[in-house]
C-alpha cells in the first residue's frame, strides 16, 4: 500500500525557487502552500516569477509582507506540514515558524562559505574559482544548520555574477533532485556545518559598485563581473556623467606612459586605467543610461 504523499509549505522567490518547486512537484510532494514575495517596482525583475508558477499549477499562495505575523504562524499550523522549504525567500524565518515542521534552506554558495546575503556576488567578487549549492537544516543562526546535499559548480575567469547564479540554480534543482527521496523517506544524511571555516557577508547596494580605480586591475576586474549588468553594475562618476560598464576583459597590450587611472581612449578603444599600470578593455559602456562610443567618450573627458 503506498504511503500518502507528504505534506509541504514552501517560501520561495527567484529562478532558484521556481526551479526547486518543481522539483518538488514531480517527485510527488503535496504543495499545501506557497509563500513567496511581491515583486518591487523599484527592482530590475530578470528572473523567473514564482508566483506565476503558482498560478499555472493551481498552487494557494500568499505574500506577506512580514513573515513574523502572528496570522502567518497560525495558518502554517493549521496546514499541518511535514516539511517546509525555503528557496531564495528574502525573509528570516522566525524560530516559531521553524517549530512548525522540518525546515530546509537552499543557500547558492558551498556551505560553510559564503553565508549570509548575496553569495554567489560575494564569491565572484573575491575571485573564487567554484561555487555551488547547499541544501540545509534550518535554525534561527542563518545558514548554520547541517548540510544535507550540496552540488558545485565552476566559476569561469570570465563569468560574470550573472552567469554563475544560472549555474547555481542548476546546482540547487540537482541538489533537491538527487536527496529529495530520501528527504521523503526521513533517510537524508545530515553533515556537520562548520562554522569555524568561511564566514558572513551582507547584503549589497548599488553603491557598492563604485570603481576605486587605484586598486589593481584584477580587482577592479572582479567587480566589474560580481555586478555587471542585470544587476547595477560597476560605475565611475565623472562630473555630472556616471558611466557603467556593461561588458569588458582584461586588457592584454601595452599601455602608453603616463596615463592616469580612470576611463580613458587609447587606439580608439575604451579602457580603464588601474592602479598596478594594468588595464580593463571596456567593449560596453554606459553613459547615464546609453551606450557611449570611444569618441563620444573621449569628447566627453575632453570637455
Amino acid at each position: 500500500m503506498s504511503q500518502p504523499a507528504k505534506r509541504a509549505v514552501v517560501f520561495a522567490y527567484h529562478n532558484v525557487g521556481v526551479r526547486c518547486l518543481k522539483v518538488l512537484l514531480a517527485g510527488g510532494v503535496d504543495v499545501a502552500l506557497v509563500v513567496t514575495h511581491e515583486d518591487s517596482a523599484t527592482e530590475n525583475i530578470w528572473f523567473e516569477s514564482v508566483q506565476s508558477l503558482c498560478e499555472t499549477e493551481g498552487i494557494p499562495f500568499i505574500t506577506p509582507a512580514d513573515a513574523k505575523a502572528p496570522e502567518l504562524l497560525a495558518q502554517l499550523q493549521a496546514l499541518k506540514p511535514d516539511l517546509m522549504f525555503s528557496f531564495y525567500f528574502r525573509h528570516m524565518l522566525p524560530q516559531a515558524i521553524l517549530d512548525v515542521a522540518p525546515a530546509y534552506n537552499m543557500h547558492g554558495s558551498l556551505l560553510p562559505e559564503y553565508r549570509g546575503r548575496a553569495p554567489t556576488n560575494w564569491a565572484v567578487l573575491h575571485g573564487a574559482t567554484r561555487t555551488g549549492a547547499t541544501l540545509h537544516e534550518m535554525t534561527a543562526k542563518p545558514d548554520a544548520g547541517a548540510i544535507v546535499a550540496q552540488q558545485a559548480v565552476p566559476i569561469l575567469p570570465d563569468d560574470t555574477a550573472f552567469e554563475v547564479f544560472g549555474k547555481v540554480t542548476v546546482a540547487a534543482e540537482l541538489a533537491l533532485y538527487d536527496v529529495l527521496p530520501q528527504l521523503l523517506a526521513g533517510t537524508a544524511p545530515r553533515t556537520p556545518n562548520d562554522l569555524t571555516k568561511g564566514g558572513y557577508f551582507g547584503g549589497r547596494k548599488p553603491e557598492d559598485g563604485r570603481i576605486d580605480w587605484a586598486r589593481p586591475a584584477r580587482e577592479v576586474y572582479n567587480l566589474h563581473r560580481a555586478v555587471a549588468p542585470p544587476y547595477p553594475g560597476a560605475f565611475t562618476d565623472i562630473g555630472p556623467r556616471r558611466y557603467v560598464i556593461e561588458r569588458a576583459r582584461p586588457y592584454r597590450g601595452a599601455l602608453p606612459d603616463g596615463l592616469a587611472p580612470g576611463l580613458a581612449v587609447v587606439d580608439g578603444a575604451i579602457l580603464g586605467i588601474c592602479g598596478d599600470g594594468r588595464a580593463l578593455s571596456i567593449h560596453s559602456l554606459l553613459a547615464d543610461g546609453l551606450r557611449i562610443s570611444a569618441a563620444e567618450l573621449k569628447t566627453q573627458l575632453a570637455a
